[in-house]
Order: structure tokens, then sequence, then C-alpha cells
């Protein structure tokens, strides 16, 4: 069996910042491959540090950055229609419209692996689903309109 972005990602599901002053080591051990230290608070946002943190154990091509958006900068861009659970990350906007398009970086933005794409219940509207950091404070998959999407890429 290949190990991909997502089997990988999979068993971290559940894992969750901690109240008050301590953090999730893991949490931590994954915002410090984005420059930061070590002791970084786990109540930061850090989707975009799961999803690097992902990358690096499996050698692939990181952003490096806590800035979801700057995924929108490694890999080979691709379409919904191409893309498969496995090795693509979906990088969404975040916040209330209007939210800059994809070629600004330096802006509000989510980022997850991709798993699928549906009808949500919870979300009403055909949606994708993302396995990701720090949706709700933890790794889970969550669903989110298509509408969000500013770039899927593959990272092989």
């Amino acid at each position: 069996m290949d190990i991909t972005l997502l089997s990988h990602g999979m068993r971290y599901v559940g894992i969750s910042e901690l109240s008050g002053k301590k953090n999730h080591p893991l949490i931590s051990w994954w915002i410090s491959l984005c420059g930061f230290d070590l002791d970084a608070a786990d109540e930061i946002p850090w989707c975009s540090a799961f999803v690097n943190g992902m990358a690096w154990d499996l050698r692939l091509a990181r952003s490096s950055s806590l800035a979801a958006r700057s995924w929108l900068e490694v890999g080979r861009i691709i379409g919904l229609n191409e893309a498969s659970p496995g090795w693509d990350i979906v990088v969404l906007k975040r916040g209330l419209d209007p939210q800059p398009g994809p070629d600004i970086i330096k802006a509000p933005g989510h980022v997850g692996i991709y798993a699928g794409t549906g009808l949500s219940p919870n979300v009403g509207v055909s949606s994708v689903s993302v396995l990701g950091g720090n949706q709700s404070n933890r790794v889970s998959v969550a669903s989110f309109p298509l509408a969000r999407i500013l770039g899927i890429r593959r990272l092989l």
C-alpha cells in the first residue's frame, strides 16, 4: 500500500490544541517547520503547519510558511476535475467576502489535503472535503463550499 498525504494525515485526526499555557508538542513541532520556535503556542493559525508537517514526512515540496495561501506557489496547478484524494491540497478563502483572488498571497486563507467532493448536509451546497489542521482547533475532515476554493495543487 502506498502512503499518500491523505492516508498519512488521517493518522492524526483528533490531535487538538491544549487549553491554557500547555501546547500540544506535535502541533508545536509542525509550527517549527515554518520557522518558529519549538515552544510556539498551538493557539495560532496552524493549518499550513499541518500540511507542511505531512509534506515534510513524505519528502514532498513544502511552503515552509504558516500562511495558508503560500501553498498557491507550491506544486503544480490542477483543476478540481483532475483532483484526487491522496496527493492534492486545496487552498480556500477564509473570512467574509469580498476576498481577494488567488493572485494575492498575503490574505486570509485555509489549506488542507483534498479528501473529495460531494453534497454536504452541513454546508448545503456542493462542497469539497478537506483533511486539515486547525479545523475547530483540531485535525479533522471538514466540508467547505466549492466557491471558497482558491486553488488546488499537486505536490508530486
